[in-house]
């Protein structure tokens, strides 16, 4: 499979990109800077470039089968309308060139149905976290407004644990814990699951530790 990954030199996209070839898959890392991936592989091409720009972001996604993005703000403190207008252009670049199918990390913290998980993410980290949130429920309505297969995954507090495959995902599900959490590397590995399985097809799955 041809997999384009937006946000490839973070965290989650490192994950994304190590496990996606790892399954032999040929990827497509999008980055600003490339010196930021520390992945070598003769499956893997680097793409440099800048999601604000319409052209480069079309560049990328031409001739691609799927797209990850784990595009995040470097200060979750603050609105970054970059990131916004980025996910406009990987919408449109998409729609031009008739790859459908999309998997968008997205945030529990999002208001959509988070009263049921608990005061402290639903009264909290909205306070704390308000323009990272408020850019999330932007672009998720971005995605979810366009006729792409997409799959909107919110995940919970990310930890830089290792993969074990011990989460549980589901469209409403909840955690005993106050602050659910997962690694990196599990919800990467949900992602990529979810590109092949197509489950949780236009729909807004929840992941977090089992």
């Amino acid at each position: 499979m041809k997999i384009l990954v937006f946000g490839a030199s973070g965290a989650t996209g490192y994950n994304l990109v190590s496990q996606a070839l790892e399954k032999g898959n040929h990827v497509r890392a999008f980055v600003r800077d490339p010196s930021k991936l520390k992945v070598e592989n003769k499956n893997l091409s680097i793409f440099q470039g800048d999601v604000s720009n319409c052209q480069q972001v079309e560049d990328a996604v031409k001739d691609q089968e799927v797209v990850i993005s784990a595009l995040g703000a470097s200060t979750p403190l603050k609105r970054n309308f970059i990131l916004i207008k980025g996910i406009e252009n990987i919408v449109a670049a998409m729609t031009k060139f008739h790859v459908e199918r999309i998997v968008y990390q997205s945030f529990l913290g999002v208001k959509e149905n988070r009263k049921e998980l608990g005061f402290l993410l639903d009264h909290i980290i909205p306070i704390l976290l308000k323009g990272s949130i408020q850019d999330h429920e932007v672009k998720e309505n971005i995605i979810t407004s366009s006729n792409l297969q997409w799959t909107i995954v919110r995940c919970p507090t990310l930890t830089n644990g290792p993969l074990t495959g011990k989460y549980i995902d589901g469209e409403r599900i909840q955690s005993a814990s106050i602050l659910p959490s997962l690694s990196r590397a599990d919800v990467a590995d949900f992602m990529l699951k979810e590109l092949q399985e197509k489950k949780y097809l236009k729909k807004k799955p929840r992941v977090m530790k089992r």
